[in-house]
């Protein structure tokens, strides 16, 4: 563990004892910095280990019955909240991780940066990966709470010591390619079909579809060039969406099924078997599609969901 603790003159202060609450998935930049002061610690990256215990009691993992908290510190000040996502009758490969979580949670927020991540568990592989889809991931600091369970005073680590010689967006886009937390616009083009699975009642579903196209505007695709957004709703109507995020390894990637859940469960909206309706945007005829998985996980986990898709091609096609 030597080469990849880098310790800090907080190090002591990395791990106190007194737990607090969250009040949500996102923490402004001054309710974290009240949350410190309340707590006694020095700054709001010293707070950040003692939010995971509650990140924990946020995550809904059935299957495995295996909680992950992770807790982010945004460049911005604000704090963001990230749990494991588990979904009873899909593959397995629909899980979200709480690294996952987090990410996708502060690209919705608009942040352009994190710089600290508490975590409840060693990162896996999947996640180390996952995160080099963030600019300077190298810097990014990482602190395990259970490495107390092990043992050892938990201790920050760059990202880097954890995954030496990445391979990464570097390796395929240009230097200036906006990567996972910064701004995207993507073109999709002109509408050309619609099917639909049901009907959404009133205005519902045009509200999908508008969420749907704006999540595919803002996606994360720049090694399939198919950006999709999904947006569901609720019973009570509310609407969450969210866009593909792609990652240089491809296999981590989040599909907008996933980041459209993510957005529910940090919106405050209940398990994914609440969904009522749902709509997806796509590309006609791009390398890559959302519409089976999306038909999958639907059947899976919310069957009595009405369900459109929505495609769009370039007018010089």
């Amino acid at each position: 563990m030597g080469e990849e603790k880098m310790m800090t003159a907080n190090s002591e202060a990395a791990a106190p004892a007194a737990a607090v609450e969250l009040p949500g998935f996102v923490m402004s930049a001054e309710e974290a910095e009240r949350a410190a002061a309340a707590a006694g610690v020095g700054t709001v990256e010293d707070l950040l280990p003692l939010l995971v215990p509650s990140a924990m009691r946020l995550a809904r993992p059935p299957i495995s019955r295996f909680p992950v908290g992770a807790v982010g510190l945004g460049e911005s000040g604000r704090v963001y909240v990230g749990v494991n996502l588990e979904f009873l009758g899909v593959p397995l490969s629909q899980v979200v991780h709480a690294e996952q979580f987090l990410i996708t949670n502060a690209a919705a927020a608009g942040e352009r940066a994190l710089r600290a991540i508490a975590v409840s568990h060693m990162p896996c592989g999947h996640c180390r990966q996952f995160l080099q889809e963030i600019r300077g991931a190298a810097g990014i600091r990482i602190l395990v709470t259970s490495d107390a369970d092990d043992g050892c005073a938990p201790e920050w680590r760059a990202l880097a010591s954890l995954l030496p010689r990445p391979f990464g967006p570097h390796d395929l886009l240009p230097k200036d390619a906006p990567l996972v937390l910064e701004p995207h616009d993507n073109p999709l083009g002109d509408p050309v079909d619609a099917v639909a699975n049901g009907f959404a009642g009133g205005d519902l579903e045009a509200r999908l579809r508008e969420a749907a196209e704006a999540a595919a505007r803002a996606a994360h695709a720049p090694y399939s060039g198919c950006p999709a957004g999904f947006a569901v709703a609720d019973g009570e109507g509310k609407v969450y969406a969210g866009g593909s995020l792609e990652s240089a390894a491809y296999n981590p990637t989040l599909g907008p099924v996933q980041t459209a859940i993510i957005a529910m469960v940090a919106g405050g909206g209940g398990p994914a078997g609440d969904v009522v309706a749902a709509a997806l945007v796509e590309k006609d005829g791009s390398v890559t599609a959302q519409e089976a998985t999306a038909r999958i996980f639907l059947a899976g986990v919310a069957p009595q969901a009405t369900f459109h898709v929505y495609k769009y091609r370039s007018s010089d096609v």
